[in-house]
């Protein structure tokens, strides 16, 4: 792995990004002496993850403060580029050189190493009495939990879906740290498996996580979180019986929130399992942040995402439903998310497991092993909180048969899950499937310039679509990643 020096120096730096205070720096071989020094190593994780990497910066929310969001969603169609700051993302002309992909590459890869090296620590700390081996079995969870998470991400950018064929190519899947320059060799000599054995280890780290990990708080990773990844990762497989196995599991640890907006106003909730957390110290900054990129320009934001007329014009988005006056706010140019609100500090948590996607996998497994009833039930748990009493809940008559009760799923998604992120895995599985051919067609890049593509029949330019086999489908490897392997160079993708 040619850049895997970056990720070499200074791993146990931290910041307060779990609201506890770590040291600021501390040599890499004192980091395990003392129980303080690891938990110090441990938020350097969360650090890297919160603010990582991007173009020699930190503060762009790289790879999960803000970016696996800004980027998911910038893939998709439902969230709408309105200034120059995302048009390489949202109109797919990306390149092995370009600052967005790169940025996810490089810190998913940092953060990954950064925690390899404490896996690798933890059982001789509790050997040396540092640790207890509870607290090392925590940790160790902790750690296995945020690797599969970061592969998971590297795999539905770089690599073709599971659902296509398991076989094709995959990411390099790091299970060893490299903390010095004599390893670094044997990083790079890592190289890309197949999506089939990348998805093997990831199920093999949950469930070590899983096994390992206690029930926490939303803001550390937890036994639920863990299970819910799972229910995420069996969804991209294609393993019903999995997802349905997971979600059976959360049904007495989590509930869905009353209120849709719940889970966005901070804290802790029934329906939050898993979020990185964002301080008024340490946040994605002005450049990055969720609150300053989707906010309402009028109430102070950035505002230069903002949701696309293509939903918001949806036959299948009710306009009764809640999710459009609680979670959004207007202006003269367009209709905001207002699921992130603090544009001033950027405290706003970046949510990353909810269980109402844990909800609506158990739908979708439902329906697909012919289980209609029950995929409506669920389906309308999550609709029907949303909606007056007055609007009948879905039937799986009224939606005619298997493909109907999917699709009514599958727009579900994108209601509940407007301006997550989630979009682009849902479009990465499902074309890799069939159910879809591509990137559909969003609105053209910088011209819904007025309120009336949203509240009037006035025409949306479409453009920026990309079809499947397209090589544009998946994102490069960096160029220089390639350029600086000098062991065993990596294969790129078809067509870069």
């Amino acid at each position: 792995m040619g850049l895997v020096a970056l990720a070499i120096a200074g791993f146990t730096t931290a910041c307060d990004v779990t609201e506890l205070t770590p040291a600021n720096l501390i040599p890499d071989s004192e980091a395990f002496s003392t129980a303080a020094r690891i938990e110090s190593a441990v938020l350097g994780v969360y650090e890297s993850a919160q603010r990582g990497y991007y173009n020699n910066a930190v503060q762009r929310g790289y790879p999960f403060g803000a970016a696996n969001v800004e980027q998911g969603d910038m893939r998709g169609e439902d969230m709408y580029n309105d200034q120059l700051f995302y048009e390489i993302t949202y109109v797919g002309s990306y390149s092995p050189n370009s600052a967005n992909n790169n940025g996810m590459w490089i810190s998913l890869y940092r953060m990954i190493n950064r925690l390899n090296i404490i896996l690798e620590n933890l059982d001789i700390a509790v050997a040396d009495g540092v640790l207890t081996s509870e607290q090392g079995d925590n940790y160790k969870g902790e750690m296995l939990f945020l690797r599969a998470l970061a592969h998971h991400e590297l795999l539905v950018h770089f690599a073709r879906p599971y659902s296509d064929d398991p076989s094709s190519l995959g990411i390099p899947y790091r299970t060893f740290g490299i903390d010095d320059v004599t390893k670094v060799p044997d990083g790079e000599a890592v190289g890309r498996t197949t999506v089939g054995e990348d998805y093997t280890q990831l199920l093999a780290d949950l469930d070590a996580a899983e096994s390992l990990l206690s029930e926490d708080d939303a803001f550390r990773a937890n036994k639920g979180a863990a299970i819910a990844l799972k229910s995420r990762v069996k969804l991209h497989m294609g393993d019903w019986a999995g997802v349905l196995t997971e979600y059976n599991k959360l049904t007495s640890m989590y509930a869905l929130t009353a209120n849709p907006a719940t889970p966005f106003r901070g804290g802790n909730s029934s329906d939050n399992i898993f979020s990185f957390v964002n301080s008024a110290e340490a946040n994605p900054g002005v450049n990055g942040a969720l609150p300053s990129m989707y906010g309402n320009p009028d109430l102070g934001a950035r505002g230069l995402v903002k949701i696309s007329p293509i939903i918001w014009r949806s036959e299948f988005w009710h306009e009764e439903d809640t999710r459009r006056s609680a979670l959004t706010t207007r202006s003269g140019t367009g209709i905001f998310t207002d699921k992130y609100q603090d544009a001033t500090t950027y405290t706003d948590p970046n949510v990353i497991l909810r269980f109402a996607e844990v909800v609506l996998n158990a739908a979708e497994a439902n329906a697909r092993t012919g289980k209609l009833a029950e995929a409506v039930t669920l389906l309308n748990s999550v609709r029907s909180r949303a909606l007056p009493a007055s609007v009948p809940a879905y039937t799986v008559a009224g939606l005619g048969n298997e493909d109907g009760v999917l699709t009514a799923i599958f727009n579900e998604r994108r209601i509940e899950f407007l301006a997550e992120g989630r979009r682009w895995a849902d479009i990465h599985r499902l074309s890799g499937e069939g159910r879809m051919s591509g990137v559909p067609a969003k609105a053209t890049s910088r011209s819904i310039t007025n309120i009336d593509f949203y509240t009037t029949d006035r025409e949306i330019p479409m453009d920026h679509s990309i079809d499947y086999s397209s090589h544009l489908f998946v994102w490069p490897i960096p160029l220089a990643e390639l350029q600086t392997n000098n062991t065993a160079p990596i294969q790129q993708n078809p067509g870069y």
